[in-house]
């Protein structure tokens, strides 16, 4: 069986915790899923994986184009032996918590996952409380929270001011892109805990 690599031995406490990202088929069916390993403290990569799920993604979906099945480190598995490599890679991590932006889809899709905490991203990323970068002309509701304009592409560009981004629709890609998000909206992890999902 070919199994994840590790680029870095786990430490000795939980100090790690996951990005995750899953695209979906016509029939909204998981057909990849990309998870990135990051430093607690830092919020640095650690490591990252990335699964196209075998026969689901034959199925066809929006985002299809950017599977990109032929790249160097991908693997294809059925549903559930993927869903166990990637328990075992995350227990190498010592990781239990997982981060999403918009974290229920993920966590509706990935019900096996249940026992992992989980965080929306998206909680804290929409609104102004925990967003400065939210300019004070935005259009906001009464408790903060963009009215609009506030999914990963929308909020990548207004943090990191680069406009040209786009967002991926690559669930490996775009495990990365939330995490730059975390990065730049320099909260502790604690701060997380209202966005539990």
């Amino acid at each position: 069986m070919n199994t994840p690599r590790e680029t870095k031995q786990p430490g000795a406490r939980q100090s790690r915790f996951a990005v995750i990202d899953t695209e979906t088929n016509w029939h909204d069916e998981v057909m990849s899923i990309g998870i990135v390993i990051a430093d607690a403290e830092t919020k640095e990569k650690v490591d990252s994986v990335y699964y196209i799920i075998e026969p689901e993604y034959r199925v066809g979906g929006m985002y299809s184009g950017e599977l990109r099945l032929d790249e160097e480190g991908v693997r294809v598995r059925d549903r559930e032996s993927a869903l166990e490599e990637i328990r075992q890679w995350l227990d190498t991590y010592r990781v239990r918590d997982l981060f999403a932006y918009n974290a229920s889809f993920d966590k509706r899709h990935l019900p096996e996952y249940a026992g992992y905490k989980w965080y929306d991203i998206m909680r804290l990323a929409a609104y102004r409380q925990y967003n400065k970068a939210i300019p004070d002309s935005a259009d906001c509701c009464k408790t903060g929270r963009l009215k609009w304009g506030y999914g990963v592409e929308s909020v990548l560009k207004m943090l990191s001011g680069n406009s040209r981004y786009s967002e991926s629709h690559n669930a490996v890609s775009d495990a990365e892109d939330e995490l730059q998000i975390m990065q730049l909206l320099g909260h502790e992890l604690s701060v997380y805990e209202a966005a539990r999902v």
